[in-house]
């Protein structure tokens, strides 16, 4: 069995409603590592989303924040990020996201990411486009690195480790109008999809933080690869470049001079 986009979401916006009925109130607040978080939120939402697609698609792998890999049928592979943005929930931010994408045979065919604090619904099928609460979204026409708005993140192991995204953040910061840092890789991709930003780079992310986004801008008309310009940005060590096909390759020239191989 196949799932549709309507699938996809239906479970977004109902693991929206969780996160958006615990936004507030006092969550248990548990750490997988130094500085990276998980609440009790991340995982009554990420229990209904495998809840449902167990149910509905039993024979299909998983790959989940919280619960890992779920080996299933080759072939069929969801990814699965419950709350995306947990630092900016567990300190009251409203800017997260839920986010789920759908692959077939490695390429990621169906992708959602809902803002419940903003009721937006970015979602996009391959081969026909991409969508915010059902209207068609394109990405942006800016085409000056000087004159673009850029979006990035760090790794929740900045302090020490050497591939920390502080020298191409500072690079940029001097080569366009500005640089933000939302604290979800879904919505910032969303963002590039939507025109709001105009490129979008990560050099320590994992899969289920933008396979959905991903397919989204790509959909959009975004340029999206690794940061060598390899298709493949779903293999770990994940990195993603998105941009539109203006200032993608001005941003590739920047990230070149810092990367290697």
């Amino acid at each position: 069995m196949t799932p549709r986009l309507t699938d996809l979401e239906h479970m977004a916006r109902h693991a929206g409603q969780i996160l958006r009925a615990g936004f507030g109130q006092h969550n248990q607040v548990d750490y997988k590592g130094t500085i990276d978080p998980v609440t009790e939120v991340d995982r009554r939402s990420e229990a209904y989303i495998l809840e449902e697609i167990r149910a509905r698609f039993p024979d299909h792998r998983i790959l989940s924040e919280e619960s890992g890999f779920s080996s299933g049928r080759d072939g069929c592979q969801w990814f699965v990020d419950p709350l995306d943005g947990t630092v900016n929930f567990a300190h009251g931010l409203p800017i997260f996201s839920v986010s789920i994408a759908y692959a077939e045979e490695g390429e990621v065919q169906l992708g959602v990411v809902y803002d419940p604090m903003r009721e937006e619904c970015f979602k996009a099928q391959r081969g026909a486009g991409a969508w915010l609460n059902d209207k068609p979204i394109r990405v942006s026409d800016t085409r000056e690195l000087l004159k673009s708005v850029l979006v990035t993140g760090f790794p929740y192991d900045i302090q020490i480790n050497p591939q920390n995204n502080l020298d191409h953040f500072g690079d940029f910061m001097l080569r366009c109008q500005g640089v933000r840092r939302l604290g979800s890789a879904a919505l910032d991709l969303c963002y590039v999809a939507a025109g709001r930003m105009d490129g979008y780079w990560e050099i320590s992310i994992d899969a289920w933080d933008v396979a959905a986004g991903g397919l989204i801008a790509g959909q959009a008309g975004a340029k999206v690869t690794n940061i060598r310009g390899g298709g493949d940005y779903l293999s770990p060590p994940c990195t993603v470049l998105a941009a539109n096909e203006h200032i993608y390759p001005q941003m590739m020239q920047v990230m070149l001079g810092k990367t290697t191989g």
